[in-house]
């Protein structure tokens, strides 16, 4: 009896470690001010509930009780440490004053999560060091998933990620939302960093799987938090981008994991559910005060989404909203995007002349889908010799194997 009773206490930790340890780590960080003593305090308090639940019962509020946990046992090690470091003793001094004056405040549901994601998105830190540190503290993946997503030596990734915490430290970046002033161009970064995990797991940038699923849905929980603590137009517009891409995974690859493209795929295996979430975020980051280079870029997502077939597809719709992004974040990745939408709508001819003017320039030179998309307008036309170059030259940028299956079969298809 007594057995079972532990067994469902110990599992009962487990589910609360998977649904709040983020939370509280967020919070202790808060209150201890040091990344490193909340996750030793955050692993001590799971420790002490599974030796005193499994004795006392499981708490009304858990995870008030690991907060206070947690806390207290960070303050014993701050007295510890304070033998050889005076200054640490008055902090410990201070903590505990803290806790005894206002403990309901510091176990109240705070902004902690969103102080959390703007400290690891810090303009200070490099974009590397960002989303490591975002993916480890903020979304609880391991140093060895970090690395094995972004194909990257676990020890590398530590590395980033202890550079990170002492970069935190030495140049005092602040654990807070920043000031209404500051938070456009900080947002950014924060949206910046959220994308990037998305897109490694919407498309990898190499090896054998087009997708990594795992990263893309942590990059879609990231984004529903943020919009849950704060609701930007831009955050939606962004929530609502990825909704759109990830929809469509179940008919991006076929059984055998080779690339379908776009056109080719079976619509009904799309996800139509997170369609309509996402053209409601869409609609409602549309009719804010200012539209953003996510929310654009959603609502190009939006027009594939609601074409019930490839060749129903609005493309006027689709270079117009091309033209307003070039205007809000002019890119040759987006002249290239938009020079793909002039060719559906105008035909092959007027596409391959603007992909030309872009290569010429060189900014595209080693990107492989700049010349995988003048291969294919190039076979259109009939140009197979042409076709022939540029599909080889995209087969020799690709780091991706189902990418490089698929343009080895478009050579062979050539003939």
């Amino acid at each position: 009896m007594e057995e079972t009773a532990n067994a469902q206490v110990r599992q009962v930790i487990e589910d609360i470690y998977r649904s709040e340890s983020r939370h509280v780590l967020a919070t202790l960080i808060r209150l201890l001010g040091d990344f490193d003593l909340a996750e030793e305090a955050l692993h001590e308090a799971f420790v002490a509930a599974m030796e005193q639940w499994s004795r006392d019962g499981v708490p009304a509020n858990p995870r008030a009780w690991l907060v206070s946990a947690g806390r207290f046992r960070g303050v014993d090690v701050l007295r510890r440490r304070a033998r050889h470091d005076a200054s640490l003793a008055e902090l410990a001094r201070r903590l505990d004053q803290a806790a005894d004056a206002n403990t309901a405040k510091d176990e109240e549901v705070e902004d902690d999560r969103l102080r959390l994601i703007f400290t690891c998105c810090h303009p200070a830190l490099a974009s590397s060091t960002q989303v490591a540190l975002t993916l480890r503290e903020v979304c609880g993946l391991s140093t060895e998933e970090i690395a094995s997503a972004f194909l990257a030596a676990p020890t590398t990734i530590a590395q980033r990620i202890v550079r990170g915490k002492a970069k935190i430290r030495a140049a005092n970046i602040p654990y807070q939302v920043p000031a209404l002033a500051e938070l456009p161009d900080r947002l950014d970064s924060v949206l910046a960093v959220i994308y990037l995990v998305f897109n490694e797991g919407y498309s990898a940038s190499s090896g054998a799987s087009l997708t990594r699923p795992d990263l893309s849905g942590e990059a879609i929980r990231l984004g529903r938090l943020l919009l849950e603590l704060l609701p930007d137009p831009e955050v939606m517009g962004l929530l609502g981008l990825m909704l759109l891409q990830e929809s469509r995974r179940a008919a991006r690859t076929s059984p055998d994991g080779d690339l379908i493209l776009l056109e080719d795929q079976d619509r009904s295996l799309w996800d139509h559910e997170k369609i309509t979430e996402a053209r409601t975020l869409v609609a409602r980051a549309l009719a804010g005060p200012q539209v953003g280079v996510y929310t654009l870029q959603a609502a190009i997502a939006a027009v594939h989404a609601e074409a019930p077939t490839a060749a129903t597809t609005d493309w006027s719709r689709m270079v117009a909203l091309y033209d307003l992004l070039a205007q809000v974040q002019p890119s040759p990745v987006v002249a290239l995007n938009r020079a793909v939408a002039v060719a559906m709508r105008d035909g092959p001819q007027a596409g391959l002349e603007l992909v030309d003017n872009l290569l010429a320039d060189g900014q595209l030179a080693d990107y492989h889908l700049a010349h995988a998309a003048r291969a294919d307008l190039c076979r259109r036309l009939g140009r197979t010799a042409d076709a022939r170059r540029s599909y080889e030259k995209a087969l020799s940028l690709t780091r991706q194997e189902p990418e490089r299956r698929f343009l080895e079969k478009r050579l062979r298809q050539l003939g």
